[in-house]
Order: structure tokens, then sequence, then C-alpha cells
């Protein structure tokens, strides 16, 4: 019997998916040596969070302490919460450069670096423009995060609109995907009637399948209920794959983009999409080592009755699967979005604790 030859072309499975299928890989990281890791099997992107800047700061600090200390000898009028920001943005514009290449390469459809507006402007469509309009300015190549709320939606037109490509995030439903959809083109169609250039532009929309997942989870054993736990698996990648059919049947000028991974179907089930998967490091080591096959799976559906259980059980997956499911009043209120933004606003509160540490230490430990 005769044995086909490994394919010794590609380094690994996600090197695979990125060299033969439309599906980008991003890196959840902007730490510089998981960039790298993440651009040596293929991937074109990364993107930072308040989260991520504590990881990269505390595995890091080493390297920034200095700089911190020098940041606040020349301008004392720099907060801990000033001196936080300009780290963040540092960090990002340093892992921008690693991008540029791919970015110029792409003509801007790849190649970024997302850096996420301070998540304690949620409720601020005015906060969140100001910071993307900075933000814009720090390379040639970012992306600016907006979350995904009542108050981003008209952020993100009018970020659009003035030439910001944006990436939604604190974003889990198709509600809040076709909302985002919505507000790009109307940015979009703004520039264009102006004559304003949009190819150069390459906006995306967050899923954070893994976090509808953790809410759905969180309400089965809150409200004692009996699914099969296999089936808690498949809500965001039900909703992924929904929201991917319409982006795609009503031709919206954005990807949407897979976050929060939780187990390998947030990866395996998109592939083939013209999509970004945006795992953290140690979940493309996972993938790597995994002997799950490259194949296109973005079109095949979840199976119905696990999406008809989901929605007889949990209320709140109807309001995530369902277009008419919520209105954007009802963003904010939604529990996925409530925790993560808490998480994510405490991360910039601990981002704040390590700059004061390094500015003022504390006595009574030294």
């Amino acid at each position: 019997m005769a044995h086909t030859a490994p394919d010794n072309r590609f380094k690994s499975p996600l090197h695979r998916m990125t060299q033969t299928t439309p599906t980008s890989l991003w890196n959840d990281s902007a730490s510089v040596d998981e960039l790298n890791y993440a651009i040596e099997h293929g991937a074109v992107g990364a993107t930072c969070n308040p989260s991520i800047a504590v990881s990269i700061l505390k595995k890091e600090l080493p390297r920034w302490k200095p700089r911190l200390l020098e940041l606040a000898a020349a301008d004392p009028a720099l907060t801990e919460d000033g001196l936080a920001w300009r780290i963040v943005e540092e960090i990002s514009a340093n892992a921008a450069r690693l991008l540029l290449p791919v970015f110029e390469q792409t003509k801007g459809h790849n190649g970024r670096l997302s850096i996420q507006t301070d998540p304690r402007n949620y409720r601020s469509a005015a906060a969140m423009l100001r910071q993307a309009v900075s933000f814009n300015q720090l390379a040639p190549n970012m992306i600016v995060k907006i979350a995904a709320t009542e108050a981003g939606i008209p952020a993100i037109e009018e970020a659009t609109y003035r030439g910001i490509s944006i990436n939604a995030t604190v974003s889990f439903t198709l509600p809040q995907a076709i909302a985002v959809a919505e507000a790009v083109e109307r940015g979009l169609r703004r520039r264009e009637a102006e004559g304003l250039d949009i190819a150069t532009m390459g906006p995306v929309c967050t899923l954070m399948v893994g976090r509808l997942d953790d809410w759905l989870k969180i309400l089965h054993d809150k409200h004692n209920l009996s699914v099969d736990p296999g089936y808690l698996e498949w809500a965001g990648v039900a909703v992924f794959k929904k929201t991917y059919k319409i982006y795609r049947e009503r031709g919206y000028r954005l990807r949407l983009l897979s976050a929060a991974f939780r187990n390998h179907m947030h990866w395996s089930e998109l592939i083939g999409g013209d999509v970004v998967i945006s795992p953290p490091c140690v979940w493309q080591k996972r993938y790597n080592a995994s002997d799950v096959e490259v194949i296109d799976r973005i079109g095949t559906p979840v199976d119905p009755r696990i999406v008809s259980t989901l929605l007889d059980k949990f209320p709140d997956f109807a309001r995530a699967y369902n277009e008419g499911g919520m209105t954007p009043a009802q963003f904010d209120g939604f529990g996925a979005t409530r925790r993560t933004l808490r998480q994510f606003i405490a991360a910039v509160a601990e981002m704040d604790a390590i700059v004061r540490d390094v500015i003022l230490p504390n006595p009574d430990t030294e």
C-alpha cells in the first residue's frame, strides 16, 4: 500500500490554514515574543487590550520599569493612569512595527495592530471617538477597538467616516454584529460620498465566542438547568456561523473576528471563511500541536438539535442568535457585556497599580 509523503511546506496547522484558505490568523497579544511566534506560523495581525497590557507588564516589567520611571520624570503631570496608557501606546506601537510589512503588502487588509479604547468610556461615544482619533495616529497600521455598546455604535460610524479602521469589541451576539456592520457601512458611504479613500481600510467585528459560552454556562448553573454539557461549547460557534452567512449575503465590507478561545472549535469550525481568528499564543501552540484536520468547515451548520435546545433553554441565547434579539439600547445590559466590561475595567485598575508600585514603591514591602 502506497503512503503519501507528509507535506513539509507548512510549519503547523495554523500555517497551513493561512496558506491554503482565506482565513487569517492574528495574535491575541501585543507581546513581541509571542507575536514573533505567531508571525512564524502565518499571523498577519495582533491585538491589545487592558488585560493583555497587564499580562505584558507583569511578564516584562524589568524591561518597562526604566521606561515608566523615565516618562514619570519627564512629565510630573502624568498620573498613574496617564503613564499606564502611555505604556499601552508604546507596547502597541512596537508590535505595529513588526506588522508593517504585511500592512504594506496587503494595502491595509491585514498587518494591523488592534488597540483598545478605555473600557471605562463605554457610555460615551465622544470619549471613545477622541481616543480612537489619538490611537489612530500612533502608527499607519493601527486598528482601533471600540466597544459594541449603545454608545459605541455611533462612535464606530463616526470613526469609520474619519478614516479610522475599527475593531468592534465587547461583542458576543448577532444583533451587535449587525449593528456594527451597519454603522461601518454608514461611515464608509459617507466617505465615498465625499470622494474620500476607503480602499486601504480594514475594519473587523469581533465576536467573543468563548465568552458567550461562558455566560450560558453561568446561567446553566444559576438556574439549575440540565443540558448536555457539550451543547454549551457550540453557542458562540453557532452565532458566528449565522452572522458570517448574513455578512456574506448582505455584502458588508468588514470581516468577522473570532476571539476568547475555550476549545478548538472556536478555530476549527471557522476555517475556510474570509474571517480572522485571534487566539492567544498558548492556544496557538495547542492548535499547532493538535491533529485537527485543516478543512473548510465555515459552511457546515451547527447541529439543529443543539441550536434548538439552546434556544429553548436559554433566553439569552435567543437574544444572541436572533437578529431581532436585542436593540442597541439593550446591548449594555447583556450579561456577557457586563461581565467583560467589568473585567476590562478591573484590568485598567490593575494596570494603574503596577505603575504605582514602580513610581511610588511601598516602603513596607521593600
